[in-house]
């Protein structure tokens, strides 16, 4: 069914777009929770006047939305985060994480209007601020590991542990080389000896 939204709803649309959504989303939450009103063609008409008289109003929302975005103009995040030896996140890190990020740099910023792919792994994200249907920054956001020096610490001690069963097993594979060198060479003595040894005499017939 199509919908006229009364308010912003990320990931769905503006307010006064006009979107299309399942009949029960748009019966039982939106139009209930007076966040949008079915798109008639009475609804439709009315929207375009309206839209036509406010346009100077929408265009002073744009230029609203244009001044804030540019605040964020070249602003990159890096998040710390716990992680595991194996690079996943105890958690994650979202929108929530971010907002928190940008306060921190003094840019105070509606976790509302901000998406991002909830990150899991350490690694490069992009963070959405959707400040005007048609201002929208991109963030990125770098999430690192917050216990580096744990992990590094416990990934050496890991590596130092294999090298040394490593060399262990080196060592005991010298040692039982050596002691099959050891045994050849006493069967080559004996070898050598008893070809030296002279023949046996064969006793006198009688």
């Amino acid at each position: 069914m199509e919908i006229i939204l009364k308010e912003d709803i990320i990931g769905l649309g503006f307010k006064n777009d006009i979107v299309n959504v399942k009949s029960g989303y748009g019966r039982n939450y939106l139009i209930p929770q007076g966040k949008g009103v079915i798109a008639s063609p009475m609804a439709k008409k009315i929207l375009a006047e309206n839209l036509k008289q406010q346009a100077h109003k929408l265009a002073a929302q744009k230029a609203a939305a244009e001044e804030k975005a540019a605040v964020l103009n070249g602003v990159a995040l890096e998040i710390a985060a716990k992680v595991s030896a194996t690079g996943q996140l105890y958690g994650s890190v979202g929108a929530a994480q971010v907002a928190e990020a940008l306060a921190k740099l003094g840019k105070e910023v509606d976790r509302k209007i901000i998406t991002m792919k909830d990150a899991k792994k350490i690694g490069d994200y992009v963070a959405l601020v959707h400040y005007h249907k048609e201002v929208i920054v991109e963030i990125p956001v770098k999430v690192v590991a917050e216990n580096a020096a744990e992990l590094k610490a416990a990934a050496d001690a890991e590596e130092a542990i294999r090298a040394a069963a490593d060399a262990k097993a080196a060592a005991a594979a010298a040692a039982e080389a050596e002691e099959a060198a050891d045994e050849e060479e006493v069967l080559e003595a004996l070898g050598a000896a008893e070809e030296a040894a002279p023949a046996e005499e064969a006793p006198a017939e009688a």
